[in-house]
């Protein structure tokens, strides 16, 4: 696994209460989380990057309030009417 140093200010820890290792995963977590968003990720591979079981992403794109599915409106639609 490759290791990655990033430089925060103090200040990040202190605004959310936790200590930089705490930091550093929910880090992780947003970032997979918002890839996820972004279709830029598979579900599992955003679980990965989290450092999360899928069930344990999951549960963190509910906390973020991101939908677990990732199709549109449009998608949906079109799977529907192929289905008749």
């Amino acid at each position: 696994m490759t290791q990655l140093i990033l430089e925060m200010p103090e200040s990040a820890f202190a605004a959310l209460h936790q200590a930089p290792s705490e930091f550093a995963q929910e880090m992780r977590i947003a970032a997979a989380i918002k890839w996820y968003e972004l279709g830029r990720f598979s579900q599992g591979r955003a679980a990965e990057i989290a450092g999360l079981t899928r069930a344990g992403f999951i549960d963190a794109l509910s906390r973020y309030r991101v939908t677990p599915f990732q199709y549109t409106g449009v998608d949906l639609a079109e799977e529907l009417h192929d289905a008749d």
